[in-house]
């Protein structure tokens, strides 16, 4: 072991949507020395900044950890795979771009779970010091803040028609989602500036790099956590084929997301007594509630073959190709400029539902799976998700090798309030391409086929025409039952100087994309470090 005994104030484990907040944050004051670890690289990979690029990031060992779960029963045996970013910016440098930050009932909801301080009301400051909206200020939008949200900047006539068919069976127009009311049609705003992606690291990390009190390592991946009695006082990572370990005399934080956080506490002997137990691990803390209550969002997937022409024309010809290479170059626009997804439609799956519980994401084009080479034919996907499945599932390491993946158990579709949604959500997406704005341009459903009608036929499309939408949360719980692995101040139960700030925390997933909310958590969890800081 290369023990170089080095020292800082914070330690900050993951470079990604959060982790890069934090080093931003917590190195503005001199003071501090703030050790930021990324396992990946640097964010040189050019892909990562052209905003389609996401189709040569993920499934790239480079940049994505390549997780991939279990068969899950839920979804007809399948597995899935589950990009995260191994980069600097983490999953904010290879995701879809797309930014929302949920309905206010999500927070209010947490709060209501007993975290002070995460009620609507007080987190909306956090969404507003972040960003730097295109659009200007006003009460639920800020300016000058380091994540440049932007409008689309590509057009393509199937999306105008699937807004208006939208607005045909009763969903309002709604230019705003992520203002006073997120129910609507509208096209998706974005983390892009100028034709550009705006990853965490481009906004938070790269203007705090010049700091001497800041430094970051990057291939360095995190091991354990060392925990003496019940402090945490550093980590131990590999590096250049070594093992090191840095020393924190204020605090620990990880950040490695919702699979990488509550894996590296359980490989450090804070998880639940009888995984650690099966696995070898000498127990440090019993905390049943680490890698538990895992959600995502699973999005159904509807294709529609058209008789107008879509992306898929255009990607699959050269002369076409070539055209869009240029019009980037020249103009930062067109289809390079391709967010995952188009349009964003934030619904009810029925009346009687008191708040939007679906999500569409509408794109100009068509895939077998995301990440997949366009289909030979004009066509568009109209994918929907439940916004707040009840389903929950469970990480657990599989052994005591920090390398070795653990086992992801999603559980989608296990719990049976789910199943209702997703047979509705499907009967919203067809009713919307029967509208008449929509319906003459429509030759065929492709995917899952109108032989699929009966309620029972439409769970089995459900199971089998399935993806993730990349949204893992809740794996490190807030709160304050047993199952809560960390308090509303975001430090771990029963360990000192040790915070979770990352997606993991989320008692209950949000009601859309989870980037925004992400870097909201740390913009909170810095000042909370920092007022913790200052008090002791």
């Amino acid at each position: 072991m290369n023990d170089s005994d080095q020292q800082y104030d914070f330690i900050i484990v993951g470079a990604g949507s959060a982790g890069c907040v934090l080093a931003n944050r917590l190195s503005a004051d001199p003071a501090h020395r703030v050790l930021l670890l990324e396992a990946g690289g640097a964010d040189v990979n050019p892909w990562i900044h052209i905003p389609v690029g996401y189709f040569k990031t993920m499934h790239n060992p480079a940049t994505d950890w390549c997780y991939r779960t279990e068969p899950d029963v839920g979804i007809a045996g399948r597995s899935l795979q589950w990009p995260r970013g191994r980069v600097l910016g983490g999953s904010s440098s290879l995701n879809g771009l797309l930014y929302v930050r949920g309905q206010p009932q999500d927070y209010d909801r947490w709060a209501e779970l007993g975290n002070q301080g995460w009620s609507f009301s007080e987190v909306l400051p956090y969404f507003k010091k972040s960003e730097d909206q295109e659009h200007g200020a006003d009460a639920y939008h800020g300016v000058g803040g380091p994540q440049k949200v932007s409008d689309l900047r590509l057009r393509r006539p199937i999306a105008e028609f699937f807004i208006k068919a939208a607005t045909q069976v009763g969903i309002p127009f709604n230019k705003d989602y992520n203002g006073e009311t997120q129910e609507g049609v509208s096209y998706f705003q974005q983390t892009a500036y100028k034709g550009f992606r705006w990853s965490t690291a481009k906004g938070f990390l790269r203007p705090a790099r010049k700091r001497a009190n800041l430094t970051v390592l990057t291939r360095a991946q995190t091991t354990r956590l060392l925990i003496e009695g019940t402090t945490a006082v550093g980590v131990e990572y590999l590096k250049g084929g070594q093992t090191h370990r840095a020393m924190a005399a204020r605090e620990v934080i990880l950040s490695a997301g919702a699979i990488g956080s509550p894996q590296i506490l359980q490989l450090s002997g804070v998880g639940p007594r009888a995984l650690l137990d099966k696995v070898g691990v000498p127990l440090v803390k019993d905390l049943p509630g680490v890698g538990r209550n895992l959600q995502d969002h699973l999005q159904i997937r509807l294709v529609f073959k058209t008789s107008q022409r879509t992306l898929n024309d255009e990607v699959n010809n050269i002369f076409k190709q070539a055209w869009v290479g240029l019009q980037y170059v020249l103009t930062r626009t067109g289809p390079l400029t391709l967010a995952a997804s188009q349009v964003a439609i934030f619904t009810r799956s029925n009346p009687n539902v008191e708040r939007p519980d679906i999500q569409f994401h509408m794109q100009p084009l068509s895939a077998d799976k995301p990440g997949d080479g366009a289909h030979k034919f004009s066509a568009f996907t109209s994918s929907v998700c439940q916004l707040r499945p009840y389903s929950r599932g469970y990480l657990e390491i599989r052994s005591k090798d920090p390398l070795q993946h653990p086992a992801i158990y999603p559980n989608y579709l296990s719990d049976e309030r789910d199943h209702q949604v997703a047979i509705d959500g499907i009967k919203v997406a067809r009713r919307i391409s029967q509208a008449p704005a929509l319906a003459p341009h429509i030759i065929d459903e492709y995917v899952p086929g109108r032989q699929y009608q009966s309620d029972e036929e439409l769970l089995e499309a459900a199971r089998k025409y399935s993806q993730t939408i990349y949204h893992p949360t809740s794996t490190c719980k807030m709160g304050h039952d047993e199952s809560a692995v960390v308090d509303d101040r975001l430090r771990v139960h029963g360990i000192r100087n040790l915070r979770v700030v990352d997606a993991s925390i989320m008692p209950e997933i949000v009601s859309g994309n989870t980037n925004a909310p992400t870097i909201m958590i740390a913009e909170k969890g810095a000042d909370l470090i920092l007022e913790d800081a200052h008090a002791s």
